[in-house]
């Protein structure tokens, strides 16, 4: 990594997002046609969108259906993460991965100055970013044996 990679940097900008007040039928429906497992929770607010909480499948499981609850009358502020882990846009991905340890979450809504939704950055664009370096010094390795071989032949 020869710049310092930013959240903002690896962030998937296209996020699926719902309310607060959003069913958590609505939420898992929604899931389900974006191919994802989080949702991000926002709320409008200064002509931005605001998070505030997010639902993952696990969520729902956990909450839900491992209950024996009925979805239908919960919506998302019933069962949302509590504890919002969030990225600023300039936050260096050391710290990113270092706070996703920390917190024990796999997914980070990113957030922008005035704390407005800019993307979410999950462990497997971390994890895709690492094996791109590892991919690099593995590289450099089989040329460094190439360049040996061919100095003594």
């Amino acid at each position: 990594m020869g710049q310092t990679l930013t959240a903002g940097d690896i962030c998937k900008r296209k996020v699926s997002v719902a309310y607060q007040h959003t069913s958590v039928v609505a939420a898992a429906q929604l899931m389900r046609e974006d191919h994802v497992g989080a949702i991000v929770v926002v709320e409008d607010a200064n002509g931005s969108r605001q998070v505030r909480g997010l639902i993952t499948d696990r969520d729902i499981v956990m909450s839900v259906v491992a209950l024996g609850l009925d979805p239908e009358p919960l919506c998302l502020e019933d069962v949302m993460s509590e504890r919002l882990v969030t990225a600023q846009e300039d936050d260096a991905l050391p710290h990113l991965m270092q706070s996703m340890r920390e917190h024990g979450v796999r997914r980070v809504p990113v957030i922008g100055a005035h704390d407005e939704l800019m993307g979410i950055v999950t462990l497997d664009d971390v994890l895709k970013i690492l094996a791109q370096e590892m991919n690099l010094l593995v590289g450099s390795i089989d040329t460094s044996l190439k360049h040996e071989r061919a100095r003594r032949t």
